[in-house]
């Protein structure tokens, strides 16, 4: 982690989905079988995506997936970089009985560690799609990479803990992961004393708030940032529902949090700025293997966003850089002329109704403006 200097660089993003189809192209893919109803081989998703954008060069290296986002880090330096991985990282475990699992061999995890990620988000509705062994697997690996996580855990005391990123002078980065049903995360998945899984809300009540917010100020110190990583709402749509707000608000409010990271859709949604903090409702999906799949096709899943927020040591948001990608061959590419128009005018629309808006900023970038 690079060295803090008053200001603090966070990078952040949505969904990264190194399972099936990009676990099958990398140097050591896992058991490519499926328990879909149409789909039986991860291949087929690498063969689906090549029909509609061209060949897969196969192995690739574990720097491939991350294409032009390795540029922008070089470029950017940022101090930390929070991700929500929606996999399993392991070879063992049952799939759950839920439609789509999953996962990634831990001898491809390497390809998220080529990214320089310090904190992996799992309260999400994929880490426990094999099940506690596949959950248990994807801790250690992350352990023994030296690799934070946050959100999951073999206890509700270890899921609900933040992940403690330390900054220079004795201050931390605290992140909390949340998972939320509405974004599909099984009631039994919820963490309690003695069972694994996620730090799962009932819903997005004040009184479901009032217990994380405790939690928050019983674990923040004097000077530490926090980063409320959330997974909430489906997958499609651009409406942002009123509890998520109000959800956010108290967060900022009650508990001293300095960024809401919201994550769950599969395409970018509004931004807002609450006095001076940071909210992103909804990142979009970064990394996935949907290409050729068809349907929501107005919602462009393909196409994201990297997420350059810079704050102030007293946390409040100073500016938010936001790097346009399109999904290609399983590799981010940037997204230019019709695709990152759309980026923009659709960005611009939805963070109007938010009170913010977007410009053009520098390298490459769209700058939020509140």
């Amino acid at each position: 982690m690079a060295a803090v200097t008053g200001t603090l660089k966070l990078f952040l993003c949505g969904d990264v989905m190194t399972a099936r189809g990009i676990d099958s192209v990398l140097p050591q893919p896992g058991d490519p079988r499926l328990y879909e109803d149409y789909v039986k081989n991860a291949g087929d998703y690498v063969r689906l995506a090549e029909s509609v954008n061209g060949p897969i060069p196969r192995p690739v290296d574990f720097n491939y997936i991350w294409g032009v986002a390795l540029d922008e880090f070089e470029l950017r330096q940022p101090h930390a970089r929070i991700i929500n991985l929606e996999t399993a990282v392991s070879r063992r475990g049952r799939p759950e009985p839920k439609g789509i699992n999953y996962r990634m061999t831990p001898e491809n995890f390497p390809a998220i560690c080529a990214a320089g990620i310090d904190c992996c988000v799992l309260a999400n509705n994929h880490v426990l799609d094999w099940g506690a062994a596949g959950l248990a697997d994807t801790l250690d690996t992350l352990s023994n990479n030296g690799m934070c996580s946050a959100g999951s855990g073999l206890n509700r005391l270890s899921a609900e803990a933040p992940a403690v990123l330390p900054l220079p002078g004795g201050q931390r980065l605290l992140v909390f992961g949340l998972g939320t049903p509405d974004s599909g995360i099984p009631p039994d998945w919820a963490a309690t004393d003695k069972r694994a899984g996620v730090a799962r809300l009932k819903d997005l009540s004040m009184h479901s708030l009032r217990p994380v917010a405790e939690r928050i100020l019983k674990y923040k110190n004097p000077g530490d940032r926090v980063v409320a990583s959330i997974h909430w709402g489906g997958n499609w749509g651009f409406e942002i529902p009123r509890e998520q707000v109000r959800f956010a608000h108290a967060l900022i409010d009650e508990a001293g949090v300095d960024v809401v990271h919201g994550h769950s859709s599969h395409h970018i949604k509004g931004i807002e700025v609450y006095r001076e903090r940071l909210i992103l409702y909804g990142c979009g999906d970064l990394l996935n293997d949907y290409e050729g799949i068809e349907g929501h096709a107005a919602y462009r899943g393909d196409l994201g966003l990297l997420y350059f927020a810079s704050l102030a040591p007293d946390g409040h948001l100073q500016t938010l850089e936001l790097i346009p990608t399109r999904l290609h061959r399983f590799r981010l590419c940037r997204a230019e002329g019709d695709d990152r128009q759309w980026l923009h005018d659709t960005l611009s629309r939805e963070c109007a109704g938010l009170g913010s808006g977007i410009r053009p900023g520098a390298q490459n970038a769209f700058e939020l403006r509140w």
